[in-house]
């Protein structure tokens, strides 16, 4: 961890980066993929998920999750090498279903606080409809 001039506020349950570790039982995309969560799912299959995001950026914004619980990158290991490879596949399957590959699309993960992730499940935004730039 590099040192930024204050001392860091972990808090007990959290990571060194100082973000809330969840459950799997706790997180809101282990509850969407159990179907505890209503969402518009637009693709589904054994070890993935695809819905609308609710807080859309884009006229296509949909989110692709492993059903496996994994928080980010750092975890992405612990999945099995097929499903890692069908996230991709799936996110290309999602825009092309929408309509947005000719005219081009995103697929973005944030990966940290920082980074603007906000949900600690790996997570896949595909994001289509107009001109994308970079945040």
């Amino acid at each position: 961890m590099r040192w930024r001039g204050r001392w860091p506020r972990w808090r007990i349950g959290s990571n060194i980066r100082g973000e809330e570790a969840v459950s799997e039982a706790d997180c809101i995309f282990c509850k969407i993929a159990r179907g505890e969560i209503d969402v518009e799912v637009v693709h589904d299959e054994d070890d993935v998920l695809a819905f609308r995001d609710i807080n859309s950026k884009a006229p296509v914004h949909v989110l692709v999750i492993p059903r496996q619980h994994v928080a980010n990158l750092e975890e992405v290991g612990k999945l099995p090498d097929g499903v890692v490879k069908r996230l991709f596949e799936v996110s290309s399957a999602v825009a092309a279903e929408a309509g947005v590959t000719e005219g081009g699309y995103a697929v973005r993960v944030n990966n940290g606080r920082d980074a603007g992730q906000e949900v600690f499940h790996l997570h896949m935004h595909v994001m289509g409809g107009r001109k994308l730039g970079m945040p």
